[in-house]
């Protein structure tokens, strides 16, 4: 039988083949317990919605919008009846400006039109800009705080999100133009019990 020294080139070879071999494993076990464990950190919404009882809510009917805790929750004649998560705009969360800062605004408003939307399954528009955001508006121009061209801004609402992207919502990812989004089951069950004049509040 034919024998090879360690120091002989046969053995060497061998030896950086399988040292290369076991560091491309153990690199790529690396990489891939970095990624799983990279994804399970995100953050996601465990709960999409939670309801108080199965009947539709009891008018009068109201929502309030929490930018801080990305929560939309109904409340209805025998107090809260659901909560929603939800994401923005601009993940400042600030109050919105003017027109093109991608910012959800802030104050009082009403659902002032609904209807079927072709990208983002539904959508309830808002009455925004309202007097009060209006007047915001005017004493930010007055401060400097906008440009002396700028414009308010508006076709501010409520809707889904792309087919198949909810998963934009569990992960807080805000992308839209100022606008609140849903996920596309969730929105639709709202389009069905909310009314045209149903106030909303939204805030920070």
């Amino acid at each position: 039988m034919q024998r090879y020294s360690v120091h002989s080139p046969l053995n060497l070879r061998h030896s950086m083949k399988t040292l290369a071999l076991l560091s491309a494993v153990l690199v790529a076990g690396f990489y891939f317990n970095g990624y799983r464990t990279a994804s399970t950190t995100i953050p996601t919404y465990t709960v999409t919605k939670a309801k108080k009882r199965a009947s539709l809510p009891v008018a009068p009917v109201y929502i309030v919008i929490d930018k801080s805790d990305y929560e939309m929750q109904v409340f209805d004649a025998q107090g809260w009846y659901a909560t929603y998560p939800v994401v923005f705009g601009n993940s400042s969360l600030a109050d919105k400006k003017m027109e093109g800062d991608r910012l959800t605004p802030e104050g009082t408003f009403h659902i002032a039109n609904k209807r079927p939307h072709e990208k983002w399954s539904r959508f309830l528009g808002l009455d925004y800009p309202t007097q009060e955001s209006l007047q915001k508006f005017r004493e930010r121009k007055q401060r400097g705080e906008v440009p002396a061209n700028a414009k308010p801004g508006g076709g501010v609402g409520i809707h889904g999100t792309w087919p198949h992207d909810e998963f934009m919502i569990d992960r807080y990812n805000n992308w839209t133009n100022g606008c609140i989004a849903l996920k596309n089951e969730d929105v639709q069950e709202v389009y069905n019990y909310i009314k045209v004049g149903t106030q909303v509040t939204i805030r920070k």
